[in-house]
C-alpha cells in the first residue's frame, strides 16, 4: 500500500491531527456502540443504557450495521479509525445466540480483545423510577467473586469491563462526587451487572450514613465465545514510554513502617578546620599559635 501523508492545509485540520497523535498521557478512551443487522428490540435497549451511563465518551451508531466480528474484523476496525474510539460494544440478535453482546478494545486500531455475552434479563434505565446520576459522573467499579481472579477469561472480561467503564483520569475526589457504583457479581457461571446511586444521609457524626439505591440498568450476562490477544501483543499493548517510568533513586531505602532512609557518602571531615563560633575567650594567643607552628616563644628567647 503506497499511503500519502498531506499535510493539513487549515489550523482546525492540524488540531484534529494533534489530538489523535501519541502522546505521553493518553486521552480518556472512547467507546463506539454499534447495532448489528438483526438487532431486537432488548438489544437496542441495552445499547441506549450503556451509551447513556458511558456519555459523553462514547459514540452511538443507530443505523443497522450488518457485520460479524468473529468471522470479519474490518468494519469494525473502520469505524474505529473513522471516530477514534479504542472501545466497542456490538449488539445483535439471531436464533443461534439470542441476545448478544460483544464487547471488546482495539490496540492500534486492530482489534486486541473480545468477548461474547449473552444477555438473560435486562432491567433499563427509564424501568427504575428513582433519581438518576447526571451525565458524565465517573463510577466507582466493584468486582465480586473468585472466578474475576481464578479464570484467565473472567480476569480479562475484568480487565475490559474497567477499560470500558472507569471514565476520566481525575488528580482529586471530593465525597459528594462518589455517588455512582457498578457492581459485577460472578458467581455460577454468569456475571450479574448492578447500577447503585449513593446517597449520603446523616449519622450524627462528620462520616456520612451510606445507603445504595438502585439505579438502572441491570444485566444478567452469560459469557460465550471469547476472542483473547496472545501474551506477547497484550504485554505490549500494555508497555509504558520510557518518560513515564519513574527514575530509580539510589542510596534510598524504606522500611516496613514506610519510613524513608537515604544513604549519604561524604570525604573524611578534618574537625581541625571546623568553623566553631567566634568568642574571644577562645581566640587562641600568639604563644600557642607559635606553638602549633613548631617555633619558640618571644618570652622563652629574650630569657635566654
Amino acid at each position: 500500500l503506497n499511503l500519502i501523508y498531506r499535510k493539513p492545509k487549515t489550523k482546525r485540520a492540524k488540531r484534529f491531527l494533534e489530538k489523535r497523535e501519541p502522546k505521553l498521557k493518553e486521552n480518556t478512551k472512547n467507546a463506539m456502540l454499534i447495532k448489528g443487522g438483526n438487532a431486537n428490540l432488548t438489544v437496542t435497549e441495552v445499547l441506549k443504557d450503556i451509551y447513556a451511563v458511558k456519555k459523553p465518551f462514547a459514540v452511538l451508531y443507530k443505523k443497522k450495521n450488518i457485520t460479524r466480528p468473529f468471522e470479519d474484523q474490518t468494519s469494525l476496525e473502520f469505524f474505529s479509525k473513522k471516530s477514534d474510539c479504542s472501545l466497542f460494544l456490538f449488539g445483535s440478535h439471531n436464533k443461534k445466540r439470542p441476545n448478544n453482546l460483544i464487547i471488546g478494545r482495539m490496540f492500534d486500531y486492530h482489534v486486541l480483545d473480545m468477548i461474547e455475552l449473552g444477555i438473560e434479563k435486562f432491567v433499563s434505565l427509564k424501568d427504575v423510577k428513582n433519581s438518576k446520576c447526571p451525565e458524565g459522573t465517573k463510577p466507582m467499579l466493584i468486582f465480586a467473586g473468585d472466578m474475576f481472579e481464578v479464570n484467565e477469561e473472567y480476569r480479562r472480561l475484568k480487565s475490559l469491563l474497567i477499560d470500558f467503564f472507569r471514565g476520566p483520569s481525575v488528580p482529586s475526589i471530593r465525597l459528594a462526587g462518589l455517588e455512582y457504583v457498578l457492581h459485577f457479581t460472578a458467581v455460577d457461571g454468569k456475571i450479574y451487572m448492578r447500577s447503585y446511586k449513593v446517597l449520603l444521609k446523616k449519622s450524627g457524626c462528620k462520616i456520612p450514613r451510606i445507603e445504595l439505591e438502585e439505579m438502572g440498568p441491570s444485566l444478567d450476562l452469560v459469557m460465550r465465545r471469547t476472542h483473547l490477544a496472545s501474551d506477547d501483543l497484550y504485554k505490549l499493548s500494555l508497555k509504558q514510554p520510557k518518560a513515564l517510568k519513574p527514575k530509580k533513586k539510589k542510596n534510598i531505602s524504606h522500611d516496613v513502617f514506610g519510613t524513608t532512609y537515604g544513604r549519604i557518602h561524604m570525604q573524611k571531615q578534618d574537625l581541625g578546620k571546623l568553623q566553631t563560633r567566634k568568642m574571644k575567650g577562645l581566640k587562641k594567643r600568639p604563644a600557642e599559635k607559635s606553638a602549633e607552628d613548631g617555633g619558640v616563644s618571644p618570652k622563652k628567647s629574650k630569657s635566654a
